[in-house]
């Protein structure tokens, strides 16, 4: 389970169509401190799914992990939505040669997010890295980027409703008649990764693209709105609470109408726990052969099912309205969590130490806690982690508009600007 980085949000005014500068009237974009907070978060929970301790140890404990698992990546994903239409511009998208150079860079940043995470896939740690799907998700996307905020809003509902039924029927495709294995042996980049290609990227994997794209897309939407209006971030929050509800209270719903010979299937499919967790929890484990059609039901992170993309879409919705409020009507509040932002601007560069970071806990220095996360031994390992991050990233923003990687990343996609 991971996550990426949502690119900087320019401190300067989105051009109007054409040009090089924002038209008369329009707000400057700025920096807005909500979003990195919420980003912040996102990096943090990243850190507790993946260094903390396992769900399953129970407890106050294990419950606290366990929200962060899935939902963590789902607020990434939300906010990489929000962050490519910064890159377009925002409130209204850059149009001529401005706009053109803006997809271009989007373009590039994915195509280097791609080659990146098959990088940090090539270190083998316990990570599943998501920055391949994030890659193509921006390529995907980005003809929607002209879109107002009501149509992106329909379009990533619509794929919530759809995508996730698709995915299962390629699923039962695959393991039925083949198909994929003379798929992935005739993809080049398959033989040039080691890996299923693009078999992998949108079915299979564990974040596959068919699925995410509604994440991102919503978020595309958010990045539409006028944020700094209280009536905005009021039905935002409302927007979240009502599709927490409608995915996980949906599933949970769903699963007990369908009564106990329903969970007895997805517990005998899976390879974790309970199957009366399937509603919300990590914990149920995935289908370790074939998927039962009852698993459309469950709304486990992960699960890549409609009712945990309506969850978990609301719950980072709910996550980004809490944070824009604390930081428009909550100032001291926000100043005491600049590290948190501090780690939100520096989002990439968070990620990908963090997965070195591990390579060389586990294969170059043998750190013990690290090769058992039954108990609760991780968590000096996991304090650790933040407090370096928290810290670094302070320091960092201090003096730099950007983080390293964020602005290696920033001058690579430079090159857009030759595009005329």
């Amino acid at each position: 389970m991971t996550h990426h980085e949502l690119p900087v949000v320019p401190t300067v005014a989105p051009p109007g169509p054409g040009t090089g500068r924002a038209p008369s009237g329009t707000p400057q974009t700025g920096r807005l401190t909500g979003i990195d907070l919420a980003r912040g978060l996102a990096v943090l929970g990243m850190y507790c799914a993946h260094v903390g301790p396992d769900a399953t140890v129970g407890g106050p404990v294990g419950f606290l992990f366990e929200l962060t698992h899935g939902r963590s990546s789902a607020l990434f994903a939300v906010l990489a939505g929000f962050s490519l239409v910064v890159l377009t511009g925002r409130p209204r998208p850059r149009t001529g040669r401005a706009g053109r150079q803006a997809k271009g860079r989007v373009a590039v940043r994915a195509v280097v997010l791609i080659a990146l995470g098959y990088a940090l896939t090539d270190l083998d740690t316990s990570v599943e890295v998501i920055l391949v799907c994030y890659g193509l998700l921006f390529l995907a996307v980005l003809p929607l980027a002209r879109l107002r905020s009501g149509q992106l809003a329909v379009v990533a509902a619509a794929g919530a409703l759809a995508l996730p039924q698709l995915w299962y029927a390629v699923r039962m495709s695959a393991e039925t008649s083949g198909w994929a294995d003379t798929v992935v042996a005739l993809d080049p980049l398959a033989r040039l990764t080691g890996t299923d290609g693009f078999v992998e990227v949108l079915f299979t994997g564990s974040y596959p693209a068919l699925t995410w794209m509604p994440f991102m897309v919503a978020g595309m939407a958010v990045g539409r709105l006028d944020l700094g209006r209280p009536g905005v971030r009021r039905r935002l929050a409302l927007t979240g609470g009502a599709l927490t509800v409608l995915g996980y209270g949906g599933s949970w719903l769903a699963l007990h109408l369908a009564g106990p010979g329903a969970l007895r299937v997805i517990g005998a499919a899976t390879d974790g726990g309970p199957a009366t967790t399937a509603w919300w929890s990590d914990v149920v484990g995935t289908p370790v052969d074939r998927i039962p059609l009852a698993w459309l039901l469950v709304a486990a992170p992960h699960s890549q099912t409609t009712p945990s993309v309506l969850g978990g879409t609301g719950v980072a919705l709910l996550v980004i309205a809490g944070c824009l409020a604390a930081a428009a009507r909550l100032p001291r509040l926000t100043r005491t969590a600049t590290p948190l932002s501090a780690v939100g601007r520096t989002a990439l560069t968070a990620y990908v130490l963090h997965i070195v970071a591990l390579w060389a806990l586990t294969d170059l220095w043998y750190v013990p806690a690290l090769e058992d996360d039954s108990g609760l031994s991780t968590l000096p390992v996991l304090f650790a982690f933040v407090a370096v991050a928290l810290v670094a990233a302070t320091v960092w923003t201090r003096r730099h508009r950007r983080g390293p990687l964020e602005q290696v990343l920033h001058t690579v996609t430079g090159v857009a600007t030759r595009i005329r």
